[in-house]
């Protein structure tokens, strides 16, 4: 009885993990096939209303998606929804992961200009854009982190953990990257995703401030 239940419940992991890479894979490549085919967008994107709305439906439909894939899961367990262990431990090891990702975006950005490829920074201030820049504040510093947090750091780390705790962050680090569809930013957004997984894999569970979200650090 018990290898007959341990056996359904891998092929149930086996058939939410495919479910996952599919996900992942296909935001990636619309992703990449956006940045190929469109380039970087207009250069005061974070001032018009379009780019709030496309992005928060972005978030919502993979959102739905991830939900879909976790049922039947233990939620807390599965989005990493707990206390850590210890918070002293944890938030020394956050401390660490961002003085490393700070380190990884001054050394490379200069070489690879990152921050430039995004194309999100404006060239000033508008005023009377106000209201849509703070919903396009909204939309990349705190729903697009959350989003993206329960997708690698919760699920993913989660259906991959079994495979062993150094796949999982390799992995989550490599596809958390190619999920932006950068090129010249890949190295520091791998960085960032090896550092979510660690984090999880350690046991510390709490989420990093949205403010340091991937869009906060390349500039």
């Amino acid at each position: 009885m018990d290898a007959d239940y341990a056996g359904t419940r891998r092929l149930g992991l086996s058939r939410k993990l495919f479910g996952w890479f599919a996900l992942v894979g296909g935001v990636s490549a619309i992703s990449y096939a956006g940045r190929f085919a469109g380039g970087k967008p207009p250069k005061n994107a974070l001032f018009q209303y379009s780019t709030a709305v496309a992005e928060l439906i972005l978030f919502a439909i993979i959102l739905a998606i991830v939900f879909w894939i976790a049922r039947g899961l233990p939620k807390r367990e599965a989005f990493a929804l707990r206390r850590p262990d210890s918070w002293g431990r944890a938030i020394a090891l956050g401390i660490a992961v961002l003085i490393t990702i700070a380190i990884t975006n001054a050394v490379l950005d200069p070489l690879l200009h990152g921050g430039r490829e995004q194309g999100l920074t404006p060239s000033g201030w508008q005023s009377s854009h106000a209201a849509a820049f703070g919903l396009n504040l909204l939309a990349f510093s705190v729903v697009g982190p959350i989003t993206e947090e329960l997708t690698f750091r919760g699920l993913g780390f989660y259906l991959l953990e079994p495979l062993g705790q150094t796949p999982a962050i390799v992995v989550i680090g490599i596809t958390f990257g190619l999920w932006h569809g950068l090129v010249e930013a890949l190295p520091v957004l791998v960085v960032f995703g090896l550092g979510l997984a660690f984090l999880r894999s350690r046991r510390a569970y709490f989420s990093m401030p949205s403010s340091t979200g991937p869009h906060s650090w390349l500039r």
